[in-house]
């Protein structure tokens, strides 16, 4: 780009976000207010009031509570923007923000992934439950012109913070939105079957650093480093005990390594097993292809479905990454692939707004108007609605993994085998962009094009036949392996991918013009599993070198039409770096302290009567 046009291209998102701030201010009035918590800590808290509110003109109030810092902080100073979007910001409602406790310019001790505590015995008992009731509470006390309603919502480690706070069954919590919330730091964010996911290892200085006083300013500082490759950067530091050097002092790297099975540290910070008495309405937001997040909204949906089955409980997945469902771009893409124009304003005007203005301004009935499970197709690139997910019309079919590398629905007729060499020295790279693994976290990797990895030898392809005729999976993937490996220890990665066509033209606004659909190889579902957890995630085993073992895990839901022409595509490998830390393949009690001598090349065998299964919707 010319250094004029990027000029001009600055000015405009100047004017755009200046002309925002602009309507914030003169629309909304600003109040910064400590709230105190039962047990005397307080927090940090900005109310931004509409200046029509009255007596006669009341407002209910939207919440967010976040560790991420609820800047711009001084009542003179405001915000781009108000609320989940532009359109909820312009639809009537009282905004409140608040630094949770421990976080910038609130008081007391910052802990993540708070633990609830069901049975409080005392005011000293707080959780993320209890500081969400007490703050409600304030607000509809003391907060002029509200309607007694307060609904909350957040994207990410805010939409922990509300699916926690679906906890406080505070009466005036009508409506709750978790977006893209964490349930269980052992299976999303942080870790994925239990997997450490290495592609987080630049965020923990956020995490793991106690301020010692509030303030409106970062206390901890970044890792600067000297390379923009994190494949070769993270490679170069060895085995994870060398981050030593980084964050010895860092609390949360410490109790994230000396806890690498799934113990009572990692347990009392689910939510899972917390519900049971849900009161407010709920909608679980999430991305089809989010790389941070994508377990939680589904994990919390099916549970209260489960708990809490009178609920009015609501799931919306969309064709997105981590969080984007909040900001309009026009052409709605991920990675290369394009799914349509304005997807985003579609979900905050026909969805999320709908839902809130309903529970808070309307009636508050169960008839909302909206689905219980609002899904996007990624293949057809098309919404769909389902009265429950995983759809009822679904049925469970088996991809058996050929020996000859077909991927068929009948299983072979005598036994076989493949075989690879996993190298931990030369793990299979994540991703073909090596810039983008020195972000906070990946994004665009969910959905691009796995052909790189499927042309080395460490990574077996399984692949059907042409499809004759469109074949839509809707629902949940279970990957049911048979495996044997030379070491004692092993991940296995399995990816289900879409095979475009040679015929498949490019869309008009790839970022990259380098890159051709044409027989493009686009990854719709993965996950790592671990074999080490293969049997219990608390109390991981050995595996018998040479043994034929089973291997089994979800590899979570999808919604994707595999169109006429197309082919579906399985791969399989062991190494996946660097989003997760590599497997020594020997077995260690704790594989973060592991030696540069413990990683050791494994053969790794894959048998033919392993299957996928997966729902076809009929």
């Amino acid at each position: 780009m010319k250094k004029t046009n990027l000029f001009f291209v600055l000015v405009l998102l100047y004017t755009s976000v200046n002309a925002q701030s602009n309507y914030v201010k003169e629309h909304f009035t600003k109040k910064d207010v400590y709230i105190t918590m039962r047990d005397g800590v307080k927090l940090f808290t900005s109310i931004y009031t509409p200046k029509d509110a009255s007596p006669q003109n009341k407002y209910p109030m939207m919440m967010q509570r976040t560790c991420y810092s609820i800047a711009p902080y001084g009542e003179d100073k405001y915000p781009a923007r108000l609320g989940p979007s532009e359109i909820m910001m312009k639809e009537g409602y009282i905004f409140i923000y608040q630094d949770v406790r421990g976080r910038w310019k609130s008081e007391g001790t910052w802990t993540n992934m708070t633990p609830v505590i069901d049975n409080k015995k005392s005011k000293k008992d707080v959780d993320e439950g209890s500081d969400t009731y007490d703050t409600i509470d304030w607000l509809v006390k003391n907060v002029a012109n509200n309607n007694g309603k307060v609904g909350q919502y957040g994207i990410s480690y805010p939409g922990f913070y509300t699916a926690a706070g679906i906890l406080s069954n505070h009466p005036a919590l009508k409506a709750s939105s978790p977006q893209a919330p964490i349930s269980d730091f052992f299976f999303d964010d942080f870790h994925h079957n239990g997997a450490f996911i290495e592609g987080y290892f630049f965020t923990f200085p956020v995490f793991g650093v106690q301020k010692t006083d509030t303030t409106s300013k970062a206390w901890y500082t970044m890792i600067k480093p000297d390379s923009k490759d994190g494949y070769q950067y993270l490679l170069d530091l060895g085995p994870l005990k060398n981050a030593d050097k980084f964050y010895k002092d860092n609390f949360f790297w410490q109790e994230t390594i000396n806890h690498p099975n799934y113990d009572e540290f990692w347990q009392k910070r689910g939510l899972l097993k917390h519900y049971g008495k849900v009161k407010p309405a709920v909608m679980l937001v999430g991305g089809w292809f989010d790389a941070e997040d994508l377990t939680g909204p589904l994990a919390i949906y099916k549970t209260i479905n489960k708990t809490d089955p009178n609920a009015y409980n609501t799931i919306v997945m969309g064709p997105f990454g981590h969080g984007r469902w909040s900001r309009e771009t026009g052409h709605t893409m991920h990675s290369n692939v394009y799914f349509g124009d304005s997807v985003a304003t579609f979900y905050q005007k026909n969805i999320e707004a709908k839902f809130f203005n309903h529970f808070l301004k309307g009636n508050g009935d169960k008839n909302s108007g909206l689905p219980n499970a609002y899904m996007f197709n990624t293949g057809k690139k098309e919404w769909a609605t389902f009265d429950k997910w995983p759809a009822p019309n679904a049925v469970h079919e088996k991809m058996f993994l050929g020996a000859d590398g077909k991927l068929s629905t009948t299983q072979a007729a005598s036994p076989g085998s493949v075989s690879f060499v996993s190298d931990p020295l030369k793990p299979v790279p994540y991703t073909e962009d090596n810039t983008t693994t020195m972000g906070f976290t990946p994004h665009n990797y969910m959905s691009e094009d796995q052909r790189f990895a499927g042309r080395r030898p460490d990574v077996l392809v399984y692949q059907s036949e042409v499809l004759n005729d469109d074949v839509a999976l809707g629902g949940e993937i279970m990957a049911h392996l048979k495996i044997a490996t030379t070491g004692t220890d092993a991940d296995f990665v399995v990816k289900l991918i879409d095979v475009y066509p040679a015929d498949e033209p490019n869309n008009p606004y790839m970022p990259n013009k380098n890159i051709i659909l044409s027989n493009y190889w686009q990854m719709v579902r993965s996950e790592v599993m671990p074999a080490r957890f293969r049997n219990s995630f608390e109390k991981p085993e050995a595996l018998v070198a040479n043994q034929k073992t089973d291997l089994n895990f979800r590899l979570q839901d999808v919604l994707h039409t595999f169109k006429k022409g197309h082919r579906i595509m399985i791969q399989v490998q062991s190494t996946w770096f660097p989003i997760v830390a590599r497997n020594p393949q020997k077995y260690l009690e704790n594989p973060y302290k592991a030696d540069e001598s413990d990683y050791i090349k494994a053969t790794e065998t894959v048998y033919n009567d392993s299957f996928i299964d997966v729902q076809v919707l009929k």
